[in-house]
């Protein structure tokens, strides 16, 4: 057995860290529309234009309306639109997941108000 000192711990985490940085650094999440805090008529549907790019560690993206999974996203680039959305304010969220469909940490969210 291995026994590390303070120095060897901080070695180690010296070495591995930026490699776990990097992978969740090298993807990000663009929502385009709607804005941020728009305010979005009752009974309109809400089209979610997004940009992903899924970095090392992602395979493909979740869009969340209130914590709430609604759709898988496979394609990187495009439109998704939500339905039915009840009046009040929702937080509209994209997550870059990995095959498992566990999210990697990269997500972009907006608020709307749905009047």
């Amino acid at each position: 057995m291995i026994k590390l000192n303070a120095f060897g711990l901080l070695l180690v985490v010296s070495i591995y860290a930026p490699v776990a940085a990097a992978s969740a650094a090298d993807a990000s999440v663009a929502i385009s529309s709607p804005a941020a805090n728009v305010k979005i008529k009752a009974g309109s549907p809400i089209p979610v234009t997004y940009d992903v790019i899924p970095g090392s560690k992602g395979d493909h993206t979740h869009i969340y309306v209130n914590g709430d999974q609604k759709a898988v996203l496979m394609k990187l680039k495009d439109t998704h639109t939500l339905d039915g959305l009840a009046a009040g304010k929702h937080d509209i969220c994209i997550k870059v997941v990995n095959k498992g469909h566990a999210p990697i940490g990269v997500e972009k969210c907006i608020s709307v108000s749905v009047e």
